[in-house]
């Protein structure tokens, strides 16, 4: 169940060699209405993992899912205000600095990325491209 909502929005980034720029955060409003919706699943016990694949029409997609299965080697765990979070190394190049946070809309609800490294959005809102590394 990926629980992104279109539309990411960019941040301008501080340093792209530090901590931080290697790992994610999730703000509270966030991680609640996630851990509300694996309670509402009957999944109250699982982990949100977060990566990124290739495609679309700018070239990438968040992607996100609940999971009950432990984290892979590859994957970093983090927690914030009592939900895990599996975010696969790989996709930390890409989305490493990124803030999750909640949002709303009258239309939709939704989890949005500020991903310092994002350079542009689709027209559809659901993929995005990265600046030049």
């Amino acid at each position: 169940m990926n629980y992104v909502e279109g539309m990411s929005e960019s941040l301008s980034s501080s340093s792209e060699n530090s901590e931080e720029s290697r790992s994610i955060q999730v703000t509270e409003r966030a991680a609640r209405w996630v851990l509300e919706r694996h309670a509402r699943l009957g999944q109250p016990e699982a982990a949100l993992r977060v990566g990124v694949k290739g495609g679309g029409c700018a070239g990438y997609t968040y992607v996100t899912d609940a999971t009950t299965e432990p984290p892979s080697e590859r994957e970093q765990v983090l927690e914030f205000y009592g939900l895990r979070v599996y975010v696969d190394r790989r996709s930390l190049k890409l989305i490493g600095g990124s803030t999750i946070d909640l949002h709303k809309t009258l239309m939709q609800t939704g989890l949005r990325f500020q991903n310092p490294h994002e350079a542009s959005t689709c027209g559809c809102g659901s993929t995005f491209s990265v600046k030049e590394v």
